[in-house]
């Protein structure tokens, strides 16, 4: 039985696969039966959980075998500990809405009874960049996610990203029967200026908590490009404890929260606090 469907967003780049699927690891390495979804067209949320293969997505299988025969073998893939893994997949590069394959793997894994057939407990769907487009915010739309992980940086277009993706969840909170709210900020470190006291400023605004900072660590992109996540290729390292606490408070996390997004100018005050920080702090260097 599904006790919990988490989406995870953030701004293009941010690190959201890395967190996903870190996460997804430790939640299955905790006894959980866990299903990764990838709703990215480039089909890289499950590579480090794959072995770094990409995964055939719900898109081609559909494509090369058309949708009545589609089976449950032909896009769902067992990764560590148990875990299911499922690539939505899109178009190619300029080609079509990318949004599409998010609709059609949804309705497919909903057709096959996939989170009955293979008992899944947890679901993660780690979503493309903003929410910019019906396709991406499906998630949220249809109900699937009941909650939402908002990755980002202290980087002002991050931190941007993050507030507009809350705009997004107060809609669909407010105005339709969609019951889905905020668990948390997760903050993944760029070693920027301030970084950490920025996400908990930005984070009391919204109204939302912060749910974990995940240091910057080389070992990150060590076990990546060994194709595999830091909770399975480094399990004691200190990187794998932050991701499996992580997925613990994600576990037993029960305040979601309706975020109160920032409209322009309270994000352009909001840059000039920080600008004005900033240049504090090369004040007192240069004296």
């Amino acid at each position: 039985m599904i006790q919990k469907q988490i989406a995870i967003y953030g701004k293009g780049g941010i690190g959201k696969s890395t967190v996903s699927s870190n996460v997804a690891a430790a939640m299955a390495s905790l006894g959980r039966r866990v299903m990764l979804v990838g709703c990215d067209p480039k089909q890289d949320s499950t590579m480090a959980l794959a072995g770094g293969r990409i995964l055939p997505s719900v898109l081609e299988r559909m494509s090369e075998h058309g949708e009545a025969n589609v089976h449950l073998e032909d896009v769902c893939f067992e990764g560590p500990h148990g875990m299911i893994l499922v690539e939505s997949g899109g178009p190619e590069p300029g080609v079509g809405c990318a949004g599409r394959g998010v609709i059609t793997a949804f309705e497919i894994l909903d057709k096959l009874k996939a989170f009955e057939q293979f008992g899944i407990e947890i679901v993660i769907y780690d979503v493309l960049g903003d929410v910019v487009c019906g396709g991406f915010a499906m998630p949220l739309r249809r109900g699937y996610a009941k909650e939402v992980y908002l990755v980002t940086s202290g980087e002002m277009l991050a931190l941007y990203a993050a507030n507009n993706i809350c705009k997004a969840i107060n809609r669909f909170a407010r105005g339709s029967n969609v019951h889905v709210g905020v668990g948390g900020l997760i903050l993944n470190s760029r070693n920027v200026l301030y970084e950490a006291e920025q996400v908990d400023h930005l984070a009391r605004l919204l109204g939302v908590q912060v749910a974990a900072h995940v240091p910057r660590d080389p070992i990150v992109q060590q076990c990546e490009m060994g194709k595999q996540t830091v909770v399975t290729g480094a399990p004691d390292s200190p990187m794998a404890k932050v991701f499996t606490e992580l997925a613990r408070f994600m576990l037993e996390n029960k305040a979601l929260a309706i975020p109160n997004a920032l409209d322009r100018d309270q994000i352009a005050d909001l840059s000039t606090e920080f600008q004005e920080a900033f240049d504090m702090s090369t004040l007192r260097v240069s004296v």
